[in-house]
């Protein structure tokens, strides 16, 4: 009845009968027991003599996976939505043969962790403590193929679409929400981070040890001569094998009139974050913060702790909903695949929901007493005076 009721919402985006019962068909495949999630598969699924209907979904029909991914956005806010939802950015390879494909080359792969034969994925998952679903995705096109304009028209690519860093894909991605996070090649962006202060929204963004910040020419210099006693044990969430534990230190960072203040009072603080393995000490990851200023130690921590999130996102979407069993070479067809298969993805997280509230006790939510940053900003945590600096010096750094 649920998966009805969500046919029915994005039902309008397909004017006539027959692509709405294809796109049903399809939704309804992915989301099914299907060992390989393929036209053909999904087509026997359907009981559909062929896969030409279900290819023609995805290549030749008309119809707008942009609008499918707005009708999907307001689903998935309207099941997870809760107040400090984090906005987690990351991208996927997609293991690819050939040349044809959009955006196909031989390029590294977080997913494989080497260089294969793929398609990138630039993606944003929405994450509260209610679920997380992926809401938003941009295909990377590698600046050889942007620059093949024939190639391009072969693969079905709009002429309009140019080369974009995966930063700047990430950018297009911003929605409205209250914090972003994201790992070390997004963080280092100088630019993304513009866009989110610009925007009034808070990040908890991953960097490396090398980015230079206002005040010291490398961030891991800010943390280098802390005393033992700056470093707080904190739960970053749990894991598979229960608290993920590690020993965390903060330094507050100066000011930037432009972004932190409104008229004469502040209203945004910035920090450096150093996240410590308590069992190799000399394995440190560093975070740089925008935050609003009664941004509690605790909130900083949870968010930094989402981003793993996406990547169970991909998991689940991969394995459950078929997101990278597609046979579609041409630009569309990606983007379909993708948007619906993203769309089932955020069914599954919104009836898993549902199945909590009625049987499972509510999440407690550790308040400020509880936090073990109660010292936030005491001296021992190397503050640094801030000051109204009137522009950001930050290099930035794009991919």
């Amino acid at each position: 009845m649920e998966l009805d009721d969500l046919f029915l919402t994005i039902g309008h985006r397909f004017h006539r009968v027959e692509l709405r019962r294809r796109m049903r068909d399809y939704v309804r495949g992915l989301l099914a027991p299907v060992a390989r999630k393929n036209s053909w598969q999904l087509a026997e699924q359907a009981g559909h003599a062929t896969p030409d209907g279900l290819q023609h979904l995805l290549a030749g029909a008309k119809w707008e996976a942009d609008d499918i991914r707005d009708d999907l956005q307001e689903y998935t806010a309207d099941k997870l939505r809760e107040d400090g939802g984090v906005l987690v950015v990351d991208d996927t390879g997609f293991i690819k043969k050939g040349t044809t494909s959009a955006g196909v080359q031989r390029q590294y792969s977080g997913t494989a962790g080497r260089t294969e034969n793929c398609q990138i994925g630039v993606f944003a998952a929405y994450c509260t403590t209610r679920g997380r679903a992926l809401v938003d995705r941009e295909l990377y096109l590698p600046r050889a193929w942007a620059e093949d304009r024939e190639r391009c028209r072969t693969a079905r690519v709009p002429d309009g679409r140019e080369f974009a860093t995966k930063g700047q894909l990430a950018r297009r991605m911003v929605l409205r929400v209250a914090w972003v996070t994201a790992d070390s090649a997004y963080g280092q962006d100088g630019r993304f981070r513009r866009l989110l202060e610009q925007s009034g929204v808070g990040y908890v963004l991953a960097v490396p040890k090398s980015q230079f910040t206002v005040g010291c020419p490398r961030v891991e210099g800010l943390f280098a001569q802390a005393p033992d006693e700056a470093w707080e044990k904190i739960s970053c969430g749990g894991g598979a094998k229960g608290q993920r534990l590690y020993h965390l230190a903060a330094v507050r960072l100066a000011a930037v009139a432009e972004f932190d203040y409104q008229g004469e009072f502040p209203c945004r603080m910035r920090w450096a974050l150093a996240r410590r393995s308590i069992r190799r000490p000399g394995e440190i990851a560093y975070y740089l913060v925008y935050a609003p200023l009664e941004t509690t130690a605790h909130q900083l921590v949870r968010i930094a702790g989402a981003r793993w999130t996406i990547e169970e996102c991909f998991q689940a979407a991969k394995n459950e909903c078929g997101l990278d069993q597609y046979e579609v070479r041409r630009y569309v067809g990606w983007y379909r695949h993708i948007t619906l298969a993203m769309l089932a993805h955020a069914f599954l997280a919104a009836t898993a929901q549902q199945a909590r509230e009625k049987g499972a006790e509510p999440v407690r939510q550790p308040g400020l007493s509880s936090s073990p940053w109660r010292r936030f900003g005491d001296s021992w945590q190397l503050a640094v005076p801030s000051s109204r600096t009137c522009a950001d010096t930050e290099t930035d750094v794009t991919r």
